[in-house]
């Protein structure tokens, strides 16, 4: 089963994500106002998700189809060993321990406005 967690205001507006296997499992809306930067709001909407494995691409092009293409959002999720970092119209797939995956997706968010302090998906 994949697991990840998404934040609703990372969606474009009048997009829709729609998964059939995609089940939402918790849904919180948090002040995060200590750890945003300039032109992300300060309260976010987390909702956690579970799907089979079998979902995990086409979770993933869709994801990266539907992100805000600025202001550095992304989503991600782990699925068995690997690890998925989503961004707009980019998607990095590498098994945890990959050191040169991690540090490709870690390349990209910098390039892309993610905050340094936002970069801390697991190894």
């Amino acid at each position: 089963m994949l697991r990840g967690r998404l934040l609703t205001e990372s969606l474009r507006v009048g997009a829709d994500l729609r998964i059939p296997a995609l089940h939402v499992v918790r849904v919180g809306r948090h002040d995060v106002s200590s750890s945003t930067s300039a032109g992300q709001p300060r309260v976010w909407t987390f909702l956690d998700f579970e799907a089979p494995d079998d979902a995990a691409d086409e979770l993933a092009a869709a994801l990266a189809e539907v992100l805000v293409g600025d202001q550095g959002w992304y989503a991600d999720f782990e699925v068995g060993d690997d690890h998925v970092v989503v961004f707009p119209g980019r998607v990095f797939r590498y098994t945890k321990g990959d050191r040169a995956g991690r540090d490709a997706a870690v390349a990209h968010g910098r390039r892309v406005g993610v905050p340094e302090h936002q970069l801390d998906w697991g190894e």
